[in-house]
């Protein structure tokens, strides 16, 4: 008969190999994961090596960027149209450069925003390339909508040159109240344009020449129509000494709309990259008078 001491040591002897069998059948479970796992990252390193030799990981170049254009549209060239070729159609997209425009008077100077109105600057730009601008006289002052427009070749409205462009950048935000405010009980209380704002005209809605304003008193009337392509940042007081001087009719006659009782003529006009010797910052405004006006803010084509 078997002892007790001996059928125990048996069992325990059969759990202690049942223990170990287990143990070795994790152990090699184990070995065969670490051994996949070892083989797919050799696997991988071997691709990404190939990869780089191959130079799949060179930087590869940026596509070219395509940048927008500016569209001259062509105006036959009759009375008062200028035969002056168009300026190109890829041009600088931002910036900021300086226009100047030397009088009889003296020197006047603007910051050109080009972010803002890069095809009026393109424009502007070419033009005076052209001497276009040369011995131009301002030819119309509004006492009603504090602007003097310049920049005629025949010395009035008609003027243009042999292409024209569509308005940029217009302001949607009003920078003021209108100051008097206009008679015109339906017109747009808010001023949209600063002092010392230089703004092109419009020869038709959305469509730009080569005249331009330049508001020379806060709280004018002009709708948000018309783009703005600087500000100027000296010279403004030879524009308000033309202002004080007043507009008159083709008689000689006071008018509050009409040709500038004193002359203002452009001798030549420059735009350059150099920064604007003074703050491209809007002039300090001005009391504006106490005369109300008798016209309603204009449309597009009657500002130009």
């Amino acid at each position: 008969m078997v002892s007790k001491s001996n059928r125990a040591r048996r069992l325990e002897r059969a759990r202690a190999e049942r223990r170990m069998a287990r143990l070795a059948a994790i152990q090699s479970r184990r070995r065969r994961v670490q051994a996949a796992i070892g083989g797919a990252v050799a696997l991988i390193v071997v691709a990404l090596g190939a990869t780089w030799l191959l130079g799949g990981f060179d930087n590869e170049p940026a596509p070219p960027v395509t940048l927008p254009d500016c569209s001259w549209t062509t105006r036959d060239v009759t009375e008062g149209v200028e035969a002056t070729g168009q300026p190109p159609t890829t041009v600088p997209l931002s910036g900021v450069r300086t226009l100047s425009i030397d009088t009889n008077l003296g020197e006047i100077q603007a910051a050109v925003d080009v972010a803002s109105a890069r095809c009026a600057a393109a424009s502007l730009d070419f033009l005076s390339g052209l001497g276009f601008y040369d011995d131009t006289r301002c030819h119309r002052l509004d006492t009603t909508l504090y602007t003097l427009t310049c920049g005629s070749k025949t010395g009035d409205d008609t003027s243009s040159p042999e292409y024209q462009f569509p308005t940029e950048g217009l302001p949607r935000l009003a920078v003021g109240e209108v100051s008097p405010a206009p008679t015109d009980a339906t017109a747009d209380p808010s001023s949209y344009y600063q002092r010392g704002a230089i703004v092109m005209t419009n020869l038709d809605v959305n469509a730009v020449g080569s005249q331009f304003m330049i508001v020379y008193q806060d709280g004018t009337a002009l709708p948000n129509e018309f783009t703005q392509i600087g500000t100027i940042t000296s010279g403004l007081e030879l524009v308000e000494q033309i202002a004080a001087g007043g507009a008159v009719d083709a008689d000689g006659a006071s008018v509050e709309v009409g040709d500038p009782a004193e002359d203002l003529t452009i001798t030549s006009m420059v735009v350059t990259d150099e920064s604007p010797a003074d703050s491209t910052e809007s002039p300090t405004p001005t009391e504006s008078p106490t005369a109300t006006p008798t016209e309603a803010a204009p449309t597009s084509a009657a500002a130009s």
